[in-house]
């Protein structure tokens, strides 16, 4: 699975005009599931993404987790995070997994880092989705698992 995190002031996710989703100060994380991917990896990035100090403490420093903030999370599905741009300017997707296993994978996901304690909303699988951000710092991080 591939994630893309923002730490965010605040996320919304809207379809067709209607707000689905969204959080104050917390992540905003976009996944993906690539093929061949299962829920030991789903588990991995939730537990990784719970406990990420990416957050600032009392010195300015990146020292505390979403959890330790008490913020939340927008997970969005990004298929296009599998985009293959080796060859040509149009982007491969060959290697995002299959839409029924990945829509399973990504609510499997969200709810796994709800698991961990994180308050989680979610945009629609496969839908024509405008996410808002104020990434805050920026800080963005890419993982994989």
């Amino acid at each position: 699975m591939r994630a893309l995190i923002q730490r965010v002031a605040h996320a919304s996710v809207t379809v067709e005009g209607e707000r689905i989703g969204q959080t104050g100060l917390g992540l905003l994380i976009l996944i993906c599931a690539m093929a061949g991917d299962g829920e030991a990896q789903a588990d991995l990035l939730a537990a990784k993404i719970a406990r990420l100090r990416i957050f600032k403490d009392e010195a300015g420093k990146m020292n505390r987790s979403v959890l330790d903030i008490g913020g939340g999370a927008l997970v969005v599905s990004q298929f296009t995070l599998a985009a293959d741009t080796s060859r040509g300017n149009r982007p491969g997707f060959s290697s995002a997994a299959p839409p029924a296993e990945g829509e399973r994978l990504y609510e499997y996901f969200a709810a796994q880092l709800a698991a961990q304690g994180v308050p989680v909303e979610t945009g629609r699988f496969g839908a024509d989705m405008k996410v808002e951000l104020l990434n805050d710092g920026p800080v963005t991080i890419w993982m994989e698992a």
